[in-house]
This record gives C-alpha cells, structure tokens and sequence, in this order.
C-alpha cells in the first residue's frame, strides 16, 4: 500500500543524512520503526523501576493514578 507523506526540507535534510549514516536501513523501515515506538502502548514499568518509587508495578500502570 502507497501513502503520500509531507516531510518538511529540514527534517527530510536529516533523514537523508540518517540513512546516509545507516546504509542497512531504508525509508520505510526508518518510518515503520519510527510508528511503531510513537504508537506503542506506553509503560511506565521500567520507569518506576528506574526511579525506585515501586518494587512491584502492572505493566499498564503509566495509564492509570
């Protein structure tokens, strides 16, 4: 399936450069990537850990006080 996307010049001057940098890598698995981190379902799990504030948290507990 085809989409068309706007990417301004400047972020589109960095992303070429990116793919510049990392020859293994192509422009949809850069975006694939991209959509999948900014899409996926947050947890604040390691966070918490982290931060030491909870020794033992649900996997969901950055979406509810």
């Amino acid at each position: 399936m085809k989409r068309t996307l706007y990417i301004p010049d400047e972020l589109w001057k960095q992303f070429d450069q990116y793919l510049k940098d990392h020859p293994e890598q192509n422009p949809s698995s850069v975006v694939q990537a991209a959509l999948a981190e900014k899409l996926r379902p947050k947890n604040g799990l390691r966070l918490l850990f982290l931060a030491e504030i909870v020794e033992n948290a649900p996997p969901d507990a950055s979406l509810h006080r």
